[in-house]
């Protein structure tokens, strides 16, 4: 059985609808990315799985179970946390203070502590007690991940965690990936860098106008097959 799946999920923004019967699925200790052109509705998909837009019910399913109408509070407190899209620090607060209010909605032993974050993330470390604004944009990149990691999510959804950050930046970021799933969780990583993206997925869904266009495992997947499903076959 899958950890958490999407089931002919559809979403709406008032009378906007965002997403059309969007099918996902992720296993246990599995990466998925989940790519796409700017307004094709992968954070809408994030924020309907985190709880944030509420849908029927059994439109999204975590072991198993529909989730798809519980708030927010109540499905990170079942092991799902979000890096969301621009970080969201909390300005007034220290590094150390951001990575505390991770543990709030879960208090549950696991892998990850403001120790294991400070070893993933040395330089948060050295900043501990800065202010959250004070920080580089990747440094507070940083923050966002270790605050979402301090409740030892079994799924952590990552939304745009490159967007707006230096090549060199989003390769330090991206290479605590893998040790992030060796301690146990399984990651939905959202991204418009595809070969990023690609490069730490297990398997890869292209998402078009709310929509999925396109699945498979990246090995499967040529460069025109991504292209076409990303902007359309007429580009």
């Amino acid at each position: 059985m899958a950890l958490l799946q999407t089931h002919g999920l559809v979403a709406r923004y008032g009378d906007f609808q965002a997403l059309f019967g969007v099918d996902i699925m992720l296993n246990e200790a599995e990466t998925i990315a989940i790519i796409g052109a700017n307004g094709a509705g992968k954070t809408t998909l994030m924020r309907s799985i985190a709880g944030v837009l509420r849908n029927d019910a059994a439109s999204v399913l975590l072991d198993g179970k529909p989730i798809g109408t519980r708030p927010a509070e109540e499905i990170m407190s079942q092991g799902v946390a979000m890096v969301p899209e621009g970080r969201k620090l909390f300005p007034s607060l220290s590094v150390e203070e951001n990575l505390l209010i991770g543990t709030y909605g879960r208090k549950i032993g696991g892998h990850w502590t403001l120790e294991t974050v400070y070893d993933l993330f040395p330089i948060l470390r050295e900043r501990r007690h800065s202010p959250g604004t004070a920080l580089s944009g990747g440094q507070q990149q940083m923050v966002a991940i270790g605050r979402a990691l301090m409740s030892n999510p079994r799924v952590l959804l990552c939304d745009e965690i490159s967007l707006g950050l230096a090549p060199v930046v989003i390769k330090d970021i991206y290479k605590a990936i893998p040790q992030i799933k060796a301690a146990g969780a399984s990651l939905i990583i959202v991204e418009q860098d595809i070969a990023q993206a690609i490069a730490v997925a297990d398997r890869v869904y292209c998402m078009m106008e709310g929509r999925v266009t396109l699945s498979g495992t990246p090995d499967t997947l040529s460069r025109d097959d991504i292209h076409n499903a990303y902007f359309g076959a007429g580009h």
